[in-house]
């Protein structure tokens, strides 16, 4: 097991910013690959942003230039930073590791670890 816990999601209305932390213990090494994923009612999990070893990221392209994913490797926690946020942001967020070492990793990769999620509603 891997404990994966999130934090930070939350109500906020259309236009507005949260920042979603993933806490990470259980293990090592802090920049294994990493990634945050959501989930809206009746729809499939999507991988939002992606961060490999060295830093490098990925980002689904609605939320390119609104999103901003980084970690503190000394606090072992993964950071989700959104602004501009829209209705359709609105799903359970997800933090994910694979316990490995990556330059970078697709936004469809299949990660072993997950975190319970943190809700995020964003009302227009």
């Amino acid at each position: 097991q891997v404990p994966l816990v999130e934090s930070g999601g939350g109500s906020v209305q259309a236009g507005g910013s949260l920042r979603l932390s993933c806490a990470a213990s259980g293990y090592t090494y802090s920049n294994y690959c990493m990634g945050w994923f959501r989930q809206a009612p009746g729809k499939e999990r999507e991988g939002v942003a992606t961060i490999g070893s060295r830093g490098r990221t990925a980002y689904a392209d609605s939320v390119s230039g609104r999103f901003t994913i980084s970690r503190d490797l000394a606090k072992n926690t993964l950071y989700l930073q959104m602004i501009s946020l829209k209705a359709e942001d609105t799903a359970m967020y997800y933090c994910a590791t694979d316990l490995r070492f990556c330059t970078v990793i697709p936004l469809n990769y299949d990660f072993r670890y997950w975190g319970q999620g943190t809700q995020v509603t964003v009302s227009s």
